[in-house]
Order: structure tokens, then sequence, then C-alpha cells
């Protein structure tokens, strides 16, 4: 991991304690993103609180939720969410051949019609500006239901909120996936690439 634009902190008293004994269960280690976020509790607590919430959410597949989070982070270019929901993914028992395929899902034939069209989705939501049409809605609506589909968007745009702040704070991968022996992401395909560029 390269450095962060933001130093981070040192995560103290009982919440930091709370804090580091809940990453280290969970994760193996205490991410650095934790102590860059030190900085303000508020957003911190908020973020995570919210993330645990959505995490409770049953309306929508898993899966599809976390493809779609990993389809954000492979446009956007946070390899922190890729890393961790990679890690995430193999620890929920989803379809890990799939999730490393996420970043060339376009090109990949592993993926169902319905799971290309939340891919797609994923990635119209996160364009600037959006490119989400009427049409995707209603094959969503069709195949997922209103609720689901609310909160697949929800998800999305939470993602976007996760994946800019990690990239624009200099927060990259830390090596979750590769801890648990996890196969390496394919590669993204040279769309990404091309709109990725500066």
């Amino acid at each position: 991991m390269t450095s962060t634009r933001i130093p981070p902190k040192e995560l103290t008293g009982l919440y930091g304690a709370i804090v580091k004994m809940f990453a280290g269960r969970t994760f193996g280690l205490v991410p650095k993103s934790l102590g860059v976020m030190w900085h303000h509790l508020p957003v911190l607590k908020a973020s995570m609180g919210f993330g645990q919430k959505l995490q409770k959410w049953d309306q929508c597949d898993e899966s599809l939720k976390s493809y779609a989070h990993m389809a954000v982070a492979s446009l956007v270019g946070c390899s922190f969410c890729l890393d961790f929901n990679y890690f995430m993914a193999h620890n929920h028992g989803l379809d890990l051949g799939k999730a490393r395929e996420i970043p060339r899902w376009k090109e990949s034939d592993v993926f169902t019609s319905l799971e290309r069209e939340v891919l797609g989705y994923a990635e119209a939501m996160s364009q600037t500006p959006p490119t989400v049409t009427d049409e995707m809605v209603a094959r969503l609506r069709a195949q997922l239901g209103d609720a689901a589909l609310i909160e697949l968007t929800t998800v999305v745009g939470f993602a976007n909120l996760t994946t800019r702040s990690n990239t624009a704070l200099g927060i990259e991968s830390e090596g979750f996936a590769a801890s648990c022996g996890l196969k390496p992401m394919a590669q993204p395909s040279a769309r990404l690439r091309e709109a990725s560029a500066p």
C-alpha cells in the first residue's frame, strides 16, 4: 500500500480498542483506512453504522449487491474496495470465480443475464452524469421487484460514496484477499483502463 494522502492516526481510547479488536477478528489486521478516518470520528462512525445497517437488508440477493459494489470499485479505481469486497465475498460463501472476474465483466462469460444487467446498472449509476435509462430500470424491476431494486440502488450509491472517498484520500488495497489465499482479481478490461485514464 502506498502512503495515504492524510496520515493515519493511532486508534486510541475505549472505542479505539473496540474497533481494533473487531478489525483484528474480522480481517486479521487493523486497516490503515481506519487510522485515516480516525481524524474525524463522527464521519467514521456514521459510515461504519450505515455500512452495518446496509448489510442487514435482505430484499435483494447478496451476491448481486456484492458484485454491484465491486463493479463500482472497478470503474472508479478503488483497489481497497475491490480487495475488501473480494475478501468479504469469500467470507460470505459467494461465487469467487465470478467475484474475481468483475473488473472485466463485459468480456467474461461467467455471469448470468441478470448479473450482467445489475453490473451494467451499477456502472451506469456511477457515471458522471449517470447514464441509467428507463429501459434499464424497467428490466430490473421486472426481475427483482421494486423493494430489491431500491435496495440495490442504495447499495450502489453507498459504494460510490466509499470508493470515491477512498480514492480521493489515497486509501489503497491492504491485501485482504491475498491474506486468505484468494487468486488475484482479473485485470480490468481495456475499456475501463481507457475510461479511468487522466
